[in-house]
């Protein structure tokens, strides 16, 4: 499937397993932030929508106006963070190059890389709205 060109409708269709969708008041700075930082893959890149791809993962971006009536932007807060209590791993990312890519962008940086007693090397970097996205490889 071409992310570039497919209809609406049939990407829609061809999605399975669980989704993530995050609003976001300036979807084309979050997408940046998710290339830039995690090497993420930035697919259909508008100011309303964007399709983000990290390995067979997709996640798609939207902008607050998109979702109209929808009951939920009701509840999103005017000022990050937005995603409290949400964290989303990026498995296979390596978190000190993130972590250092954040830094040095000027991002919160929200718990530096270590290594944790579940196996995995991980920080936590919180995007703009304040979504929490970790990187996290195998400890050494």
């Amino acid at each position: 499937m071409d992310l570039e060109t497919v209809p609406a409708e049939d990407f829609g269709r061809s999605l399975t397993g669980i989704g993530v969708n995050l609003l976001s008041p300036d979807v084309r700075a979050l997408a940046g932030f998710l290339e830039k930082i995690f090497d993420l893959t930035v697919h259909r890149l508008s100011d309303d929508f964007a399709i983000i791809r990290h390995g067979q993962m997709m996640m798609q971006l939207h902008a607050d106006g998109t979702y109209g009536a929808h009951p939920l932007l009701g509840l999103v807060p005017e000022t990050p963070p937005r995603g409290a209590g949400l964290q989303l791993y990026l498995f296979g990312v390596d978190p000190d190059t993130a972590v250092a890519k954040a830094e040095a962008a000027g991002h919160m940086v929200l718990e530096q890389p270590a290594d944790k007693p579940h196996g995995l090397r991980e920080g936590t970097i919180l995007s703009p709205e304040g979504y929490a996205f970790s990187p996290a490889i195998p400890k050494p």
